[in-house]
């Protein structure tokens, strides 16, 4: 049978409230007491009911996080950072991949406010009017991470990916080429729209027409290899790709080797995001450094001074950004 804390009580032999104040670290018990309390504790191996515990203070101390793939290396990153600040604040984290399908994230909100979590981290792709609508109606704060809200409503927090994109743009441009194309992600997100329009505006500046070389692909190491193959294709084949994701950039760089061609003698190749994969890939991957890490860490204090009512200067938040000159890049 389950120890309770009834019979921590009478191992004790002190009151049910005095174990109580003992175990959620109410300062006001005797040094002897609390002592006892703990040896009688361990004797029994008690653990606190925290069902039991939620229900009496209305709080859960756990959060929902809710993020498009886990396996990824840039959202399992993301995850770390929420993991490492709930900790500091002793949140509880309960995580649930969505596959950046709208319907599975409506179906996920619902049912981490169903488990009453005191607040929820989301990461997804295109946040729609049904999005939204749960997030206003939610009983519970909400925060965004490497996510954005077009309507501002929706606590975020994110890097200017219109400028990050615009420099990487304006560094393979810097380096004699008039052929610089872009591998997209899934155009209809905020974020990748985002990203276009920073190759967009560096190719203006520059007097290029920029619809030339703009290729889809879905942020995979696949569509990398996809996406070149169908930039050779082209009249006029580029010098330099700007790829929208470090794993669809591995992709772009192994499907040029697989042609024969050099990197970046034969086509300079520029990511995005930074992750460990930039160096693991030969030669090592230029791209834009976006710190996914503290993304995450951020948007989970973020979320802790909404969930503990403390004051909060800015709701949107945009962190800084870096580009990173490596090996698949010509320098200057």
């Amino acid at each position: 049978m389950n120890v309770t804390i009834y019979d921590v009580a009478r191992e004790a032999n002190v009151s049910m409230a005095t174990v109580s104040r003992v175990v959620n670290g109410n300062p006001n018990v005797k040094p002897a007491t609390r002592k006892k309390v703990h040896e009688a504790i361990e004797r029994l191996g008690y653990r606190p009911n925290a069902v039991a515990r939620g229900l009496a203070s209305k709080k859960t101390t756990t959060v929902g996080v809710i993020i498009p793939d886990i396996s990824s290396i840039f959202f399992a990153e993301l995850a770390r950072g929420i993991e490492d600040i709930a900790t500091m604040y002793n949140y509880n984290i309960i995580l649930s991949n969505s596959d950046q399908n709208k319907d599975k994230e409506l179906h996920l909100i619902n049912a981490m406010l169903g488990k009453q979590v005191d607040g929820l981290v989301f990461m997804g792709g295109k946040i729609t009017e049904d999005h939204i609508r749960e997030f206003k109606t939610s009983s519970v704060p909400i925060a965004l991470a490497a996510t954005v809200d077009e309507t501002g409503e929706t606590p975020a927090v994110n890097i200017n990916y219109e400028q990050a994109a615009y420099e990487a743009t304006e560094l393979l441009l810097s380096n004699n080429n008039e052929k610089v194309a872009f591998v997209s992600g899934p155009e209809d997100t905020v974020v990748n729209i985002q990203k276009l329009e920073g190759y967009k505006r560096a190719m203006n500046d520059h007097g290029h027409d920029p619809e030339k070389w703009i290729v889809t692909g879905d942020y995979s190491y696949d569509s990398g290899i996809e996406a070149l193959d169908q930039l050779l294709a082209l009249e006029e084949q580029p010098t330099a790709v700007f790829v929208a994701a470090d794993e669809m950039a591995l992709g772009v760089i192994h499907g040029a080797q697989d042609r024969g061609m050099r990197v970046p003698e034969d086509l300079e190749v520029f990511g995005f995001d930074n992750t460990r994969l930039a160096t693991m890939v030969r030669p090592t991957l230029s791209t834009v450094v976006q710190p996914m890490y503290d993304i995450g860490a951020v948007a989970m204090r973020l979320l802790t001074k909404f969930m503990n009512k403390e004051e909060v200067d800015e709701q949107n938040v945009i962190l800084p950004h870096r580009i990173v000159e490596r090996n698949s890049t010509q320098k200057k």
